[in-house]
């Protein structure tokens, strides 16, 4: 059965740019994920006129309705009293969501006291299926009405993902009644322009498995989805699709279902039992935040040195001073100095450096914005990339990050690195 889902983001801070709608993104990769297509977004004020506009257009053209946002205890929350009117549905009080409520605030706040307007947020559409939040307040719900679906979450992302993922998605999938599996491939080295050029015909042509790319920050990730029976008819559908693709890009893929180059890179250095640090200089700490934001990290993780003048180069990592002076601090020398300083330094198998013109200007000698130069020293040589990253000062940091990870990834699997 062929789904349709339609997002309506609630909340006056995303009309008026304060927040970005990651919600909206989030689900619509979940459901693309589920096999249920999602033709409209509508993001509304904290209007209940308004939102009950859309609410009717949405009820006329989609057979899921997803709101996110608006189940608070302000006086400008007001998804369910919206939702239930346009309904036709009473609310009235759920006394389990009430004693869950209760429980978060005497855990969070043992020595206060629980706000009483908290408790409208108990209150609830008569009949409907109560979402147990256990990451926040605002329970959520799903109710059937007039040949609909609709879905209610709370807007915090923090809570919104863990619920779709632990609360909707098995109610979701269960109305297919069929098997939905979907495989992450991860590219780098390649844009998703390049990507989608090669795979174009492949994917117009494909209708089970189908074949989607999706650009991320400096990487492109190619979504495989199946619909079969059972997960092993799935994935024997998956398994020739994505054979052809690895056949054809190589060790561009460096992962399925990978999360990150950095969680890639981390797993093969601790499957060795080696260590690693890194020296930054124009990504700022980048890098180590990167890797150190992967549970686990201290087993192999020994430090970071952000050095992002010349004379901290000389004296934190031993960079020789005549090697700045006569190559500039954006240059491959430095670099492979710096990955040698900071492997010597913090005591570790393998060391990452970065050094280059974030922007938004060219350095002092010249060099253009987006010229990196990112070396890794391991136990046998050192390697050093040169790479033009274009503008853009965030861009060019997470792409340097990423170079960095990609070289220890390549490195450790007998790749070529440089």
């Amino acid at each position: 059965m062929e789904l349709r889902a339609e997002i309506i983001s609630v909340g006056t801070e995303l009309l008026l740019g304060e927040i970005v709608n990651t919600d909206a993104q989030f689900l619509c990769r979940e459901l693309s994920a589920l096999g249920i297509n999602v033709f409209y977004q509508t993001v509304v004020g904290d209007n209940p006129g308004r939102l009950a506009a859309a609410v009717e257009l949405a009820r006329g053209r989609s057979d899921i309705l997803i709101t996110t946002g608006g189940l608070g205890p302000t006086c400008d929350d007001l998804t369910k009293q919206t939702l239930a009117r346009c309904f036709g549905l009473e609310l009235v009080f759920d006394p389990e969501s009430a004693a869950r409520i209760r429980d978060y605030f005497a855990w969070r706040f043992p020595a206060g006291t629980m706000p009483e307007n908290n408790l409208q947020q108990a209150m609830l559409p008569r009949g409907c299926r109560v979402l147990p939040n256990d990451w926040g307040t605002a329970p959520g719900c799903i109710f059937e009405a007039e040949g609909r679906r609709v879905i209610m979450l709370p807007g915090p992302p923090s809570e919104c993902r863990p619920m779709f993922r632990e609360r909707v998605a098995p109610y979701l999938r269960a109305l297919s009644g069929q098997t939905i599996r979907s495989r992450s491939l991860r590219v780098f080295g390649l844009g998703e322009s390049a990507v989608e050029e090669r795979f174009r015909d492949r994917m117009n042509a494909l209708t089970n498995p189908t074949l989607a790319p999706y650009a991320k920050a400096g990487e492109v990730e190619l979504r495989l989805t199946a619909r079969a029976e059972s997960a092993a008819a799935a994935d024997a559908l998956m398994d020739p699709v994505q054979a052809e693709i690895q056949a054809e890009l190589g060790d561009l893929v460096y992962g399925v279902d990978a999360a990150s180059l950095e969680e890639v890179a981390f797993g093969l250095l601790r499957e060795r039992g080696l260590t690693f640090g890194c020296a930054e200089s124009c990504t700022g700490g980048l890098v180590a935040k990167r890797f150190t934001d992967l549970p686990g990290a201290s087993a192999v993780f020994r430090g970071g040195v952000v050095t992002y003048c010349d004379q901290a180069k000389e004296a934190l990592l031993g960079v020789p001073r005549g090697v700045l002076e006569d190559r500039g601090a954006v240059s491959a020398e430095v670099a492979r100095a710096m990955a040698q300083g900071a492997r010597r330094v913090l005591g570790c198998d393998l060391a990452a450096a970065t050094t280059g013109v974030a922007g938004p200007d060219r350095d002092d000698r010249g060099n253009p914005v987006g010229l990196v130069y990112v070396a890794l020293a391991t136990p046998e040589e050192v390697f050093c990339r040169e790479v033009r990253l274009g503008p853009g000062r965030d861009r060019v940091r997470t792409a340097a990050a990423h170079h960095a990870f990609d070289m220890v990834r390549r490195a450790l699997q007998g790749l070529a690195v440089e």
